[in-house]
């Protein structure tokens, strides 16, 4: 990943301007040809290809007509229009504290259907108590040093928003790490009574919870970053230092493989409950 938001963005558009240099090739176009087939003047041509101009969504379209590929222009908008937003470093995104931070997403949850979630250390937002939240949240704040530590609102901000898993018209698809059972957050009442949420977050009729055993043998999948996809449209990807937002449809299209050949390795039901209740235990020992 690259170091800084607008690096990542030049990386991607150039990956843009490489696929439609690309096209304008394997189409044996020069790139004064390309330049009179969309009506433009050549320069305008070696400025997209070289990176140093960003083509909008009518310029893909006339670039892909023109090289006979008008089907793959779709992809190329995605992948363009994601070049710009897809890098946000978490200090840009915070910087009117973490409960605003929660609130923003409010709109794309109300207006997602299926919310594809996978966790590896921790249990995913969606699912967090307030107590587990407000210790999350709190150490959030404290290592990117908040001026304000905001975490115990922000915890209720992300329990208020969390209420959607009980709105008629969602569905949520769920998988965690066996670890993410054992990261103790907050104190040990805190963490007993999320395992405890679990186990009746698992059973409402939306949401279905499966936790992927960590002595799963021979895994067909190995653990990813934490992700969650909405719909097909959308990925976003969390990491230490930004958040990922994926919007190309062939990249949607692998997190959304990688998802469902994680669910499979998954168990579900009185299995799942049985390795929530064996945490729930550890935590007396």
């Amino acid at each position: 990943m690259p170091d800084s938001p607008s690096s990542s963005a030049q990386a991607a558009r150039e990956a843009v301007a490489r696929r439609l240099r690309t096209m304008r090739k394997s189409a044996g176009l020069t790139v004064t040809e390309l330049a009179d087939r969309c009506g433009w003047h050549h320069a305008k041509t070696s400025r997209i290809e070289n990176g140093h101009t960003a083509p909008n969504a009518t310029d893909i379209r006339r670039w892909a007509a023109a090289c006979g590929q008008p089907q793959d222009a779709d992809d190329l908008i995605a992948q363009s229009l994601n070049a710009e937003s897809m890098y946000r470093e978490w200090r840009e995104q915070i910087r009117a504290g973490l409960r605003q931070l929660q609130e923003s997403v409010i709109d794309l949850y109300q207006q997602t259907e299926l919310f594809r979630v996978y966790s590896t250390t921790m249990v995913p937002g969606l699912l967090q108590t307030e107590g587990y939240a407000a210790a999350l949240l709190s150490a959030i704040a404290d290592f990117r040093q908040i001026p304000v530590n905001d975490g115990p609102e922000a915890a209720t901000a992300r329990v208020e928003r969390s209420r959607i898993i009980h709105q008629a018209g969602h569905r949520f698809v769920i998988l965690i790490e066996e670890a993410a059972l054992r990261y103790q957050l907050g104190d040990g009442d805190a963490m007993a009574a999320q395992l405890g949420h679990l186990l009746a977050a698992g059973a409402l009729p939306a949401v279905s919870l499966g936790v992927i055993p960590a002595a799963t043998p021979d895994r067909r999948m190995w653990p990813q970053e934490t992700f969650h996809v909405y719909d097909d449209r959308m990925v976003s990807v969390e990491l230490l230092s930004a958040e990922v937002t994926i919007t190309q449809p062939s990249e949607v299209a692998q997190y959304v493989a990688a998802f469902e050949r994680l669910r499979t390795m998954a168990v579900y039901g009185a299995e799942a409950r049985a390795l929530i209740v064996r945490a729930i235990d550890a935590l007396t020992c």
